[in-house]
C-alpha cells in the first residue's frame, strides 16, 4: 500500500507499479522514458538517458564537486578517452529512474578537500531537484548522493598526453 509522508509518494511505492525505468540497470520493467505532457496536438516523452545528462551538468555547477563516478567509473572514463573515435561518458556515476511523473537519481561523487559534505551535497540536490523539474516536467522524489572520494590538492587531474606533437 502507498504510505503518505507530506503529501509525496515514497519512490518504493511508485517503482511498485511496474512504470519504472531505469538506466542504472536495476530494474527495466518499461521502456525508458517518461511520459510528461500529452495533449490533442500529440505526446511528450523523455527517455531517461536526457534525465541522467541534466542531473550530470547540474551536479559539475556545483563549486566543490571534483568528479562524477566511484573510482572504478574514473578509471574506465580515463582509459576510454584514450581509444580513438570514442569519448568520456559524461554521466558516469548518475543512476537515474524515470516513471510516468516522477525521477529518482543516485549520484556518486568525488568531492574537493575543504568542501563542507553536508553543504556540498545539499547543494547539489537543489540544483539537480530544480534543473531536472524545470526541464523535464517530472517531480524528483528523491536524489540520493554518495561522497566516493575527495581530492586532495597537489592530485589535480593530470592532462592525458596526446598521441601526436
Amino acid at each position: 500500500m502507498a504510505k503518505e509522508e507530506t503529501g509525496k509518494r515514497s519512490r518504493e511505492d511508485v517503482s511498485t507499479e511496474g512504470s519504472w525505468a531505469t538506466t542504472s540497470g536495476r530494474a527495466r520493467e518499461a521502456a525508458p522514458t517518461a511520459e510528461v505532457a500529452e495533449t490533442e496536438h500529440g505526446r511528450t516523452t523523455i527517455a531517461a538517458g536526457v534525465v541522467q545528462k541534466i542531473a550530470a551538468i547540474a551536479t559539475r555547477e556545483v563549486s566543490g564537486v571534483a568528479a562524477l563516478g566511484g573510482g572504478a567509473a574514473r578509471a574506465f572514463g580515463a582509459i576510454r578517452e584514450r581509444i580513438p573515435g570514442s569519448s568520456a561518458s559524461q554521466t558516469s556515476g548518475v543512476a537515474v529512474e524515470v516513471g510516468g511523473k516522477q525521477a529518482a537519481i543516485d549520484l556518486d561523487i568525488t568531492v574537493e578537500y575543504g568542501s563542507a559534505l553536508v553543504d556540498l551535497a545539499r547543494a547539489v540536490r537543489r540544483n539537480i531537484i530544480t534543473a531536472v523539474e524545470r526541464m523535464t516536467g517530472l517531480q524528483v522524489v528523491e536524489v540520493n548522493i554518495a561522497v566516493t572520494d575527495i581530492r586532495l590538492p597537489g592530485e589535480e587531474k593530470a592532462p592525458a598526453p596526446t598521441r601526436v606533437e
